[in-house]
């Protein structure tokens, strides 16, 4: 039997959390390089050695890594696939655990690509959705299509945070309303907003990849360039973002991770209009009271609350 050997790269901080995220993913056979255990043992079993080898030494220099197996087959594939989708979201929700990138050996990148992108299918979300992959000719059925090439950046519309943001879009959204997009990834929400009545959107992220492709993605959708602005910043921090963003928006959505929607809590109010909404998500179960409480806080309403597969979306006025 053939096996693919998939390999995740991370810092010493990682390990131990990347190890849960496979293992709920359902792979719980790993091998674990790390250069802080290598050191470690050689400090405290000098008694067995007297000599390391300098390639050796090199090869483990700065070096956390988690290598798993997976069958050489359709399943295999199936299943790796799954956890490339789901790492998206986990890299986004953990900036400290390095690049988190995946890389498969005896495989070519091209055909990587290919064989994943064969299990990520049209979904329909919400009543009115229907998020198609790029690479796929389907039929939208009547419902709004949103076509999407995700790239390497989150926001496939896979993960139960995305679809939570969806549907609650949906339902507040109205024609003519401005949106405003806070950690945009690949542009999917503000992009639905667009397309399901929006005049105007404004998205955001702190990762320069994200600007290429919302702006992909847009195309994709048919979305005019006047209606549609993305740029790179932190809204905390970045004066010059904050005036370009301006105030009055009928939507602000945040689909990003607990403590970063904590911080941008009093931020808010200022960005709605007097009728405005505020859409978060990427909020754990065990840190959901926690939100809250600072979304009241900070002067905001929980209107409604959503739950799914253990994560929180919150609509607030």
């Amino acid at each position: 039997m053939k096996w693919l050997e998939v390999h995740i790269d991370t810092n010493h901080a990682g390990l131990d959390g990347l190890v849960s995220f496979l293992s709920a993913q359902g792979i719980d056979s790993v091998v674990i390089d790390d250069e802080t255990d290598f050191h470690d043992f050689l400090e405290n079993n000098r008694q067995y050695w007297d000599y390391v080898d300098e390639d050796l030494e090199k090869q483990m220099q700065g070096k956390s890594r988690v290598t798993f197996y997976l069958e050489d087959s359709e399943a295999g594939y199936a299943q790796m696939g799954s956890v490339r989708i789901a790492l998206s979201q986990y890299k986004k929700e953990h900036p400290g655990h390095g690049t988190l990138l995946m890389t498969l050996d005896n495989l070519q990148d091209a055909d990587w690509e290919n064989n994943w992108k064969q299990y990520y299918k049209p979904m329909e979300i919400g009543d009115r959705l229907t998020v198609i992959p790029e690479w796929l000719q389907a039929e939208a059925n009547g419902r709004v299509p949103l076509i999407l090439n995700p790239g390497l950046t989150f926001g496939t519309g896979s993960h139960a945070t995305t679809r939570l943001c969806l549907k609650a879009l949906e339902k507040t959204v109205k024609n003519g309303d401005r949106a405003l997009d806070l950690g945009c990834g690949s542009g999917i929400l503000s992009i639905a907003a667009l397309k399901l009545g929006a005049k105007t959107a404004f998205a955001c992220d702190i990762d320069e990849k994200c600007k290429a492709v919302a702006y992909e993605n847009a195309a994709l959708n048919g979305v005019d360039p006047s209606v549609y602005q993305v740029e790179i910043g932190d809204i905390l921090s970045n004066r010059r973002l904050r005036e370009k963003i301006g105030t009055g928006y009928q939507v602000v959505l945040a689909n990003i991770v607990a403590d970063v929607i904590i911080a941008l809590a009093p931020a808010v109010r200022p960005l709605l209009a007097e009728d405005g909404v505020f859409i978060c998500s990427g909020i754990i179960d065990d840190r959901a009271e926690e939100v809250a409480g600072k979304l009241k806080e900070a002067g905001l309403t929980i209107r409604e609350t959503h739950s799914a597969e253990g994560w929180f979306c919150y609509i607030c006025k």
